[in-house]
């Protein structure tokens, strides 16, 4: 299955979406990448999940990537005699580590990590950003915070902290126990919540070995600050706008978004943009308009993916929302102005042979008006460095690893076939060739240009690149 657009579709599976037909309806209606919220999602729930999806997998022939989130660290406050206290403007309010109920004035904080980090002046919001504080006086067993924006707070609700950096992991005992279920049924991509800095993937890393690769959930204002530190280690980066928008002022959002997007460009590697961009779909068969602009926004910025979360988990329009998201994906990048925003975002390539050579692949493909450019790919390294140019050209990788086709169906433009390795230079011509044919991305008489590390599988070692005819038998040199 070809699909017509560069960007890719991460959907969320959920109560709506948990048996293989539906699954095997939101693949046809342009689902990439399926998402499993380890949040509410049980090990064996997991497992059911992944084979429905890797039969859907099979019965398709076109390799599919799942993605576990992991819940990451929920801090919130205690319990109260009374259920819930109203916070006035103004007053005074203690966190402290006494576990008795709370009351208007005090309250329980079963987060010791949280009493030792904060200082006077950090800002501690309650209840998703609605109750606002600032702490007053700190201490290791107590916080003195005086309430800023109040309203009613009820017992068990989240706390943010957006100028307090915690010591503790941002793997939580949960965490661990979820990913090694993860890898262990063999998924995809793992994604990191709540991050706030590059220690955090480094401890996840440990974890993985190799079996998965590693996705950070930019949702922390310390994240965004040490977003440099943090590219170098993670393998991808997912704009987490939810927990963003809590945390910082929500005008900054679009902005940090952008900032985000552009580096994760410059570095070669996918950038997901996530929360809330069909929301009302949940329960409504079309978008609003904002909602469409939002999406289209961050296609015309050149997102390697958009999300969706509870559109397709528990909404009741999951196959619309997908098709939905298809449609203006397929539309936007169709648009003029859409070529001429990716074309402007252009760094100059990495001073590393891999990223000369897809620099120079994009060029050739393009002066020459070639229709695809073909790689050869191990390790899936050669499809990011030719997708990171956003060329004109289709991107067909050809791997023998499955397991790269499956981590490649997020990035940006790649088409990847999964098929033996190529025994040598003329075989690896050959059926470039030929797979370009069948897959219809060229037509016979038409070239294409092919990309390689030379000796074959050799991973990361890209060096080569040749022009080849797609003969009348979709193979002739």
């Amino acid at each position: 299955m070809r699909r017509l657009r560069r960007t890719k579709i991460v959907a969320t599976l959920g109560p709506s979406s948990s048996d293989e037909a539906t699954i095997a309806r939101l693949f046809e209606a342009g689902a990439d990448v399926f998402r499993i919220n380890m949040s509410h999602t049980s090990h064996d729930a997991m497992r059911k999940l992944h084979a429905a999806i890797r039969a859907v997998e099979k019965s398709s022939g076109r390799p599919i990537g799942i993605l576990a989130d992991l819940q990451g660290p929920k801090l919130r406050v205690g319990t109260f005699k009374d259920d819930k206290v109203a916070l006035e403007n103004g007053a005074t309010f203690v966190f402290d580590d006494d576990k008795a109920p709370g009351d208007a004035t005090r309250v329980h904080l079963p987060h010791p990590e949280i009493l030792a980090a904060l200082e006077v002046g950090h800002t501690l919001l309650l209840d998703d950003g609605k109750i606002r504080l600032v702490a007053t006086e700190t201490s290791p067993k107590r916080a003195v915070t005086r309430v800023v924006v109040g309203g009613k707070l009820s017992a068990r609700k989240g706390v943010s902290l957006p100028d307090t950096t915690i010591g503790s992991s941002a793997l939580t005992d949960k965490d661990r126990s979820d990913l090694e279920a993860c890898l262990n049924t063999g998924v995809d991509w793992v994604a990191l919540s709540f991050i706030q800095r590059p220690e955090d993937i480094a401890e996840a890393r440990k974890i993985t070995r190799g079996r998965a690769a590693v996705m950070a959930k930019i949702e922390k204002p310390q994240a965004v600050v040490r977003l440099a530190e943090i590219m170098d280690f993670t393998d991808a980066l997912m704009v987490a706008r939810g927990d963003l928008g809590v945390e910082m002022p929500l005008e900054r959002v679009p902005g940090i978004q952008k900032q985000i997007t552009r580096a994760a460009r410059r570095a070669g590697k996918p950038v997901v943009v996530a929360t809330q961009m069909l929301e009302s779909m949940i329960s409504n068969p079309v978008p609003t308009r904002a909602e469409v602009s939002d999406v289209a926004t961050a296609i015309f910025e050149g997102a390697d993916a958009v999300m969706l979360s509870a559109e397709s988990a528990a909404g009741q329009y999951p196959v619309e929302a997908v098709a939905m998201m298809n449609r203006i994906a397929e539309e936007v990048e169709t648009d003029a102005t859409y070529q001429s925003i990716i074309h402007a975002q252009r760094t100059e390539p990495e001073a590393t042979g891999a990223d000369a050579i897809a620099d120079a692949a994009r060029q050739i493909a393009e002066t020459l008006d070639l229709p695809a450019i073909a790689c050869w790919t191990f390790s899936g390294s050669t499809g990011l460095r030719v997708a990171r140019e956003r060329p004109n050209s289709s991107i067909v990788a050809i791997s023998p690893n499955v397991a790269t086709g499956r981590k490649l169906a997020v990035v940006w433009g790649v088409h990847c076939i999964v098929a033996e390795d190529a025994r040598s230079l003329d075989d690896m011509v050959d059926r470039a060739c030929r797979l370009a044919f069948r897959e219809g991305f060229a037509k016979a008489g038409q070239r294409i240009i092919i990309v390689a590390g030379v000796p074959l599988g050799t991973p990361g070692a890209t060096n080569m690149v040749r022009i080849a005819f797609v003969g009348s038998d979709a193979g002739e040199e």
